[in-house]
């Protein structure tokens, strides 16, 4: 029996098939463009080299940090002293009974203390009369500067044996002083009385006097 013939495979340059009669042929289509490796490459290495920058910077960044931070909390090179902490202004000593003392350009000598009273003032309109009883101090009061200075009795304070502070009673000074605002000049020399309302039975202790509102002040005994 006859075998049929295997069917020939084509040979030579293939060509398109002919279209029917009268259709004409396809456009021919482009070459399909295969994307090249290399950028994506580039892209990678510069990721990266460009994480690697970024780790370095942080790594200096936090050494920076600790530097700072180590650099707050040192005080002093080792081995080095520390600084020594200026020391607190001591509180003004007390001076004996009948010394003379000096704050700003004001010098004061206490001179002479009364026995306590219930009230001041001969005038009933002015007269004043205590919550506890009243104390009366007389001062010498000196300008020791080269310009007129103003003494205010309400800068003085009475201190008594239980450590406590007394403000002075404007109102009961009126009635025992000429005038409670004096104006000193340079040399001259004014006789004032304070005076203090305290608890009955108080023992006055230390006057603390000033030129001022706001100067360091002087104390002196007059217990």
């Amino acid at each position: 029996m006859t075998q049929p013939p295997y069917p020939q495979q084509p040979t030579g340059p293939q060509y398109p098939q002919q279209p029917p009669y009268g259709q004409p042929y396809p456009p021919p289509q482009p070459p399909k463009r295969k994307t090249p490796v290399w950028p994506w490459v580039l892209i990678g290495a510069m990721v990266l080299l460009c994480g690697g920058c970024f780790g370095i910077a942080g790594l200096a960044s936090n050494s920076a940090d600790e530097d700072k931070s180590t650099a707050t909390f040192t005080s002093a090179a080792p081995g080095a002293e520390p600084a020594a902490v200026a020391p607190k202004p001591a509180a003004p000593e007390v001076a004996s009974a009948g010394a003379t003392v000096r704050d700003g350009k004001f010098e004061f000598r206490v001179s002479g203390v009364d026995a306590p009273v219930k009230s001041v003032g001969s005038n009933p309109y002015l007269k004043e009369t205590a919550q506890g009883e009243f104390v009366q101090v007389h001062l010498v009061v000196t300008n020791i500067g080269d310009r007129a200075q103003t003494y205010f009795g309400s800068n003085q304070h009475l201190i008594d044996s239980q450590g406590r502070r007394f403000d002075n009673d404007t109102s009961a000074e009126i009635n025992v002083n000429d005038e409670i605002i004096t104006e000193i000049n340079p040399g001259n020399s004014v006789d004032v009385i304070v005076v203090f309302d305290v608890p009955a039975g108080s023992v006055p202790a230390t006057l603390e006097l000033h030129d001022s509102a706001f100067s360091g002040g002087a104390k002196v005994a007059i217990g």
